[in-house]
């Protein structure tokens, strides 16, 4: 069955969101996660080892836990959408590379994962109102060994 123009507006925007999630964590813009999650948004990062909370407790764990990580990359594709109404559920997946410590030659971390997520449609736009990280792969490779 063809899609209506709101299913593709809806699809579009989902998408975008997910791009602006990845931006907002790698440019370290912890205030622009306001324009992703809901308020009241549960955020579940566990599986790495880090927070689960609501969005003010999240930000202040990406501010706590994430200047350790010199460069940081989520590279995010292949999100399954299923709308129903105004709630949305997602599957994103995630690439995302992260350099540990100082120098020329630095560890690089690679995360493989999926966000899954409930979506809610908002007078502003879609945003997430709970998020649940999913590891499917986590190796550090050493930088250069002197």
């Amino acid at each position: 069955m063809p899609m209506s123009m709101q299913e593709i507006s809806d699809r579009l925007e989902i998408q975008d969101l997910m791009i602006r999630y990845s931006y907002a964590i790698d440019s370290r813009n912890w205030d622009a996660l306001d324009d992703v999650f809901t308020p009241d948004a549960f955020i579940d990062y566990s599986v790495f080892g880090g927070s689960v909370g609501d969005l003010p407790s999240t930000k202040a764990f990406l501010a706590e836990a994430m200047p350790m990580f010199g460069a940081l990359q989520h590279m995010v594709s292949g999100t399954t959408i299923t709308i129903d109404g105004d709630t949305a559920a997602t599957k994103t997946q995630c690439h995302n590379p992260m350099t540990i410590g100082d120098g020329d030659d630095p560890d690089l971390m690679m995360c493989g994962l999926w966000y899954v997520d409930k979506l809610v449609r908002t007078p502003d736009g879609w945003r997430i109102k709970e998020r649940v990280e999913e590891k499917v792969y986590m190796r550090i490779f050493p930088g250069k060994q002197s």
